[in-house]
């Protein structure tokens, strides 16, 4: 973690920073910009690793992708009917047809082809290799089916000496075959480093050969909240208790970002039982996020524990919601990354947004680490604490330009975080805004 910026403004600060003697100390806040900046300086993307294809769906591709073999690997009939020479077609119709000798049966997957010469044809399916000496397909609609007495029972799928065909209507050269390479040549890049892989595109990589892809694989992100108080959903809460949904908002919102998310039950206040959940999942994790415990509560043992770990620090933001947060690592070696946020579910949630899903884009080495922000005219007045960047819910009209106030103030209201698709951004020097005021808009959905 990066030190904080120097204190020798502070009149109960000496030139180093440090609290005159007898003289109060008072935590430093932090911005949000500076806590951001902490934040993110201390993680990376994580190393990439060789994932089978359907593991590696969601992830971001490490290298470029060149196609081994052609697709299609060979020229092949795009229709059912009837492989045949193009002259032999020529002056066909429905009254004076070609009638062709069938020489073989060819289904998909056919090894060995019988050979088309002058005056002959041979069945063909779907996706069956096209024979030598044949030029095009004639597609089944364009014939009466074939005549005769069946098909021999050989290896080669012959057809029996009387077996013919009559084809109604010229045939074009190439007509209705898939040439060798016509959607893929071998040799060719065909995804680059830093595409997401979904569905088309792992049936691509699957289509070329490809068994596994190096990724950048998702961060796994172990998220718990904390309190005594909480009980899970599905069970009946009881007096002074409430459910339990940190935990699931802060679960979705790391897999929304691009994590597997393993989520833990309410941790109750009791530092034992918290140490033991922390070293049953950190050696697991890439990252832990915990929400409660981090204010000034008798009761909350989030800070006791984790400052036991060392190299966790609990700090002030300039922010509302969201003041108080927690930052660090903990466990051997390098430690797993902390972050240790609110525990009231709005400013939980707004907390992870600002803070966690940042991080979370980072390991992913996506390029878009942070939420877009763009501007609009707030439709209603607004009041904001001096000294503190407020974040409000809203609803945002792309069509008018305009963004809406969603509930209040208050950092229990989980109903109007559920209607808001943005957060309104009110600056630290901003005390209070008009109606009709240009703001910053961050947008939570796509």
């Amino acid at each position: 973690m990066t030190a904080g910026p120097a204190n020798g403004d502070d009149p109960c600060c000496d030139d180093t920073g440090r609290p005159h003697r007898g003289a109060p100390v008072t935590p430093r806040l932090w911005t949000v910009d500076e806590h951001l900046a902490d934040v993110l300086a201390a993680v990376g993307p994580l190393p990439p690793a060789e994932t089978d294809l359907l593991d590696a769906q969601g992830c971001r591709l490490d290298e470029d992708v060149v196609a081994d073999t052609a697709l299609p690997p060979f020229d092949n009939s795009s229709m059912d009917g009837y492989a045949l020479r193009t002259a032999d077609t020529l002056r066909a119709t429905d009254t004076y047809p070609s009638v062709l000798s069938v020489v073989g049966d060819i289904a998909a997957g056919a090894a060995e082809l019988p050979k088309v010469g002058p005056g002959q044809a041979a069945r063909i399916m779907t996706g069956a290799p096209v024979p030598p000496g044949a030029e095009a397909v004639a597609p089944v609609e364009w014939t009466d089916g074939g005549t005769g007495s069946g098909l021999a029972a050989d290896a080669m799928g012959a057809a029996a000496a009387d077996e013919e065909v009559r084809v109604l209507r010229p045939v074009a050269e190439g007509a209705h075959i898939r040439r060798r390479g016509s959607d893929v040549a071998a040799g060719e890049r065909v995804l680059e480093a830093g595409t997401v892989l979904g569905p088309t595109q792992i049936g691509l990589l699957a289509a070329i050969g490809r068994g596994t892809v190096r990724v950048r694989r998702r961060p796994r992100v172990v998220v718990l909240s904390t309190g005594s108080e909480l009980v899970q959903p599905g069970t009946s809460a009881g007096p002074g208790r409430i459910h339990d949904s940190n935990s699931f908002t802060l679960a979705a919102a790391a897999r929304d970002a691009g994590a597997v998310a393993v989520r833990v039950g309410g941790v109750p206040d009791d530092a034992d039982v918290l140490r033991a959940v922390l070293a049953e999942h950190a050696g697991q994790a890439d990252l832990l996020v915990t929400s409660g415990g981090v204010s000034v509560g008798a009761y909350d043992v989030v800070k006791e524990v984790f400052e036991s770990y060392g190299g966790v620090d609990f700090r002030r933001l300039r922010m509302q919601p969201g003041k108080p947060q927690g930052f660090g690592r903990i466990g051997e070696g390098a430690g797993v990354p902390l972050l240790a946020l609110p525990g009231n579910p709005v400013s939980a949630y707004i907390s992870f947004e600002l803070f966690v899903r940042p991080v979370i884009r980072t390991m992913l080495g996506a390029p878009d680490v942070h939420r877009p922000v763009v501007r609009a005219r707030c439709t209603e007045a607004l009041r904001s604490p001096a000294g503190r960047r407020q974040f409000l819910r809203g609803r945002y009209s792309p069509a008018a330009g305009t963004v809406t106030p969603v509930g209040g103030e208050g950092s229990h209201l989980v109903g109007a975080l559920a209607r808001a698709d943005c957060l309104i951004t009110v600056p630290e020097d901003t005390t209070a805004l008009e109606a009709g005021a240009d703001v910053a808009v961050v947008l939570l959905t796509e």
